[in-house]
């Protein structure tokens, strides 16, 4: 039975609703005034203490982000850093990994460029080799494929959730399994679906999972964070380390913090991460899984819509699908439709090749237009947008 769900007061806590129909949620959603007013207000204290001060002053309440991170992931505070981008959480696993010759890389067709550019840097670097999984029929990571290719030799499985470029939501639970029973690192890029899936890292099996606050989470730019559990956390040095990551406890020595704070650095965006931590709370409140029921099912009338339109491709794959929907329309570049979308108040995006070669090049994508639903949209807002995109198309 659907869960319902207050719209209206949805859409009155998001004041960007009355101006634009806002489907680029997947690229950065409209903030709740509640987010945006915890920025501020700290920025205002921040002006009328000092930086140093009004951050003392905040402590609880900057120590409490990582508490509500950890809610949101089923996890526990100790095991979760913040960051200013998912990227840079990513990257924090991924270079503190130790890759030799032979050393092997499994991951997805739906794979985004900064991680397979990782891949690729550190294939060259180390003699490592990246080799991409194979889809099944519906066209979201191959499980049997996965577990065929496991030996002695794969040192990391990593995987995009839902990747840039359409609804598919990639089976993490089945991937997490495979890589519990070989003992391998399994890190998730949940950039995509944090904020709009049910995420629970003990029921998905992950050693590690990053995020951005600014997509389905409703937070600040320049927020992210990471998961990392202690089996991994324990055997990783990062890369990169300073004084809050790190104590220099003499002049040639110094102790990694045990916690995953390991993987941050000391300077950061007081103001944003209290955003970020709005973000999530406002988040809990709704309920993840009240949330993941609407949004599915707005983008699943879209994608319907979308499909019954002459001359409009709807190009997402996989079994199971989420929020992102995205679409061609023969004869008419997606950046042309993303620009006359925008200039009817409708936000939308484009998924270029350059940002997923593995699947793009694969099945012969074009450049997609995308349209990512939040709660907060409307059927009337898709009507919208369907509207504008049978008059653009004829």
């Amino acid at each position: 039975m659907a869960r319902s769900f207050d719209v209206d007061r949805a859409r009155y806590e998001t004041p960007g609703c009355v101006g634009v129909a806002h489907f680029n949620n997947a690229g950065s959603a409209l903030p709740p005034a509640r987010v945006t007013d915890t920025v501020i207000d700290y920025l205002r204290t921040e002006s009328l203490l000092g930086g140093y001060e009004a951050a003392e002053e905040a402590k609880d309440r900057l120590d409490g982000v990582y508490t509500s991170v950890a809610r949101l992931l089923n996890a526990a505070p100790e095991d979760i850093a913040l960051s200013d981008n998912a990227t840079r959480s990513w990257q924090a696993i991924f270079y503190a990994l130790p890759f030799a010759p032979g050393d092997r890389i499994l991951t997805a067709s739906a794979e985004y460029a900064s991680n397979a550019i990782a891949y690729l840097q550190i294939a060259r670097r180390t003699g490592a080799t990246v080799e991409v999984v194979d889809n099944d029929e519906t066209g979201q990571l191959d499980v049997d494929d996965l577990r065929r290719r496991i030996d002695s030799d794969v040192k990391l499985i990593a995987v995009t959730h839902v990747p840039t470029q359409g609804g598919l939501v990639n089976p993490a639970e089945e991937i997490g399994a495979v890589a519990r029973e070989a003992g391998i690192p399994f890190l998730l890029d949940a950039c995509q679906s944090a904020g709009q899936l049910d995420l629970d890292v003990e029921r998905i099996g992950c050693d590690a999972l990053t995020s951005t606050g600014r997509k389905y989470l409703r937070g600040p730019r320049g927020t992210g964070f990471l998961y990392v559990h202690p089996r991994l956390r324990d055997r990783l040095e990062p890369a990169m380390l300073d004084l809050h990551s790190a104590k220099w406890t003499s002049p040639s020595e110094y102790v990694v913090d045990p916690t995953a704070k390991r993987f941050e650095v000391w300077e950061r965006d007081f103001a944003a991460v209290l955003g970020l931590g709005a973000a999530v709370d406002y988040a809990m409140e709704w309920g993840l899984p009240a949330i993941e029921e609407r949004v599915t099912a707005l983008a699943a009338t879209l994608r319907s819509r979308l499909a019954d339109l002459d001359r409009v491709t709807v190009h997402d794959a996989g079994a199971r699908k989420c929020g992102l929907v995205t679409f061609s329309v023969d004869g008419l570049p997606a950046d042309e439709i993303k620009d006359r979308l925008n200039a009817a108040k409708i936000n939308t995006s484009v998924a270029h090749p350059s940002s997923a070669q593995y699947d793009f090049t694969a099945r012969r994508l074009p450049d997609l237009v995308r349209a990512s639903v939040h709660y907060y949209n409307t059927e009337e807002e898709i009507d919208r947008l369907t509207g504008e995109v049978v008059a653009l198309s004829r």
